[in-house]
């Protein structure tokens, strides 16, 4: 235990990666409560739209909007998701204090989901990068399908490590690591975080974990393993994921803190607040909570 990290830093990604991939679409009021309520329940890093075309993501059509909606406190950083220029642009008169950039370590999901190689895909974000420091905002890149793709199947480690190299070539800051189907488990995980570790500092790389195959949570302890202490989670486990049906998405927020407090690891949360977060936006969307934190504490609630 006294090699794990004493703290830990949870983005939510909830209202963007999360919503993003829910059918039901949100209203800008209720997208600006649920990213209030996460900041009440001690999150600092959230992840609060995506500046991509609405006619491909009408679920965030709504983002200047909803950048202007939300209460803008101290100490937050709020972050967008920018696919390219266009979207850069659009994002700059919100003043995000980081953007998001991606690439995926397969070439065939690259050419599915963005229509271009990855080189051509790091093509198109060297700009948007460039602009973005030059307008003083950090840069994240997510390097999606860093284990498994739903085209190609699994994904070596030097796959992963030739566009860890291209990012860092066009100065992204911070590199996040993603098992974007949710195949991956704890030694493949942790040989994926080896080659990012290798160009990026510790402080500068994090994971992001589907649950699909409820991998998730040990996924996260084998990086915490190797030191790192920076995970994307999304509250109520909002997110499906498009490449499983039926399957669930992101890991849920509500069930990475509970195995962090279990561990003795801070992360500044308060869990019932995060509970509350999780509650509410299911509500809206009419449905229980994915977060089996989140549906436990509930009916224990009730039955109080």
């Amino acid at each position: 235990m006294s090699t794990l990290p004493s703290r830990v830093t949870l983005v939510d990604v909830g209202p963007r990666d999360g919503l993003q991939n829910e059918k039901e679409l949100v209203t800008t009021e209720h997208k600006a409560q649920l990213v209030e309520m996460l900041y009440l329940a001690g999150l600092r890093e959230i992840e609060v739209s995506s500046f991509v075309s609405p006619k491909w993501v009408p679920q965030m059509a709504d983002n200047l909007a909803v950048m202007a909606a939300i209460a803008r406190h101290p100490g937050v950083r709020y972050s967008v998701l920018t696919p390219n220029m266009k979207g850069l642009e659009a994002a700059l008169p919100t003043q995000p204090d980081e953007i998001v950039v991606f690439a995926a370590a397969s070439e065939a999901f690259s050419q599915k989901n963005i229509n271009c190689s990855i080189a051509e895909s790091i093509e198109r974000f060297a700009p948007v990068v460039e602009a973005a420091h030059a307008a003083g905002i950090k840069v994240r890149g997510a390097l999606s399908c860093a284990v498994g793709c739903p085209y190609e199947g699994d994904i070596s480690a030097d796959q992963v490590e030739r566009v860890v190299l291209l990012m860092k070539g066009i100065g992204v800051d911070h590199l996040g690591v993603a098992d974007t189907i949710g195949v991956g488990t704890p030694r493949r995980i942790q040989a994926a975080m080896e080659r990012a570790l290798k160009h990026y500092p510790l402080v500068e790389v994090s994971g992001h974990f589907h649950d699909t195959y409820g991998q998730a949570l040990s996924n996260i302890y084998a990086c915490l393993e190797m030191g790192i202490h920076t995970f994307d989670a999304s509250v109520a486990g909002l997110g499906g994921c498009p490449y499983a049906k039926g399957a669930t998405g992101n890991v849920a927020t509500e069930d990475v803190v509970f195995m962090l407090n279990g561990l003795g690891i801070e992360t500044g949360i308060d869990i019932d607040k995060l509970v509350d977060a999780g509650a509410f936006i299911s509500g809206v969307l009419g449905r229980p909570p994915v977060s089996r934190l989140g549906r436990a504490l509930l009916a224990k609630r009730a039955a109080a």
